[in-house]
């Protein structure tokens, strides 16, 4: 993104900078002690578990409503984890992350008014390059 397309966006807070880096170092704990190959609900689990070991709250799979027109619709859709109230992880196990993935968390934020997501792959061999980091 340039700089034209950020204007007019508010940046994440210092709280959700920090989360978002706590987020990352759990993450790479879990990553390190089972790698990859497992279900995303398995790394879900152990993410929510490690970030909760470390005093950050954490929501698991947390209804996110859609609004059309004063219409709420209740479609199904779930945040797989909200951490600290601040910043959005989706945890996905798949070969690579895709540009549908990103549209998916950026719709995330959109709708629920956060500003920072986290897209994390565990399914790779360095976690580094699993985790994208995306501001709404």
């Amino acid at each position: 993104m340039d700089r034209q397309e950020r204007q007019g966006r508010q940046e994440p807070s210092a709280l959700a900078d920090a989360t978002a880096k706590q987020v990352i170092d759990a993450g790479l704990k879990v990553h390190r002690a089972l790698g990859p190959g497992l279900l995303e609900s398995a790394y879900e689990v152990c993410l929510a578990h490690e970030l909760s070991l470390r005093g950050v709250s954490v929501s698991r799979q947390v209804p996110l409503p859609l609004q059309y027109e004063g219409l709420r619709l209740e479609a199904g859709y779930r945040l797989d984890l909200v951490v600290a109230d601040s910043v959005i992880v989706e945890v996905k196990a798949v070969e690579s992350l895709s540009r549908l993935h990103e549209a998916q968390l950026i719709t995330y934020l959109k709708l629920s008014g956060l500003r920072l997501g986290l897209l994390m792959n565990f399914n790779v061999a360095l976690f580094k390059d699993g985790v994208r980091r995306l501001v709404g």
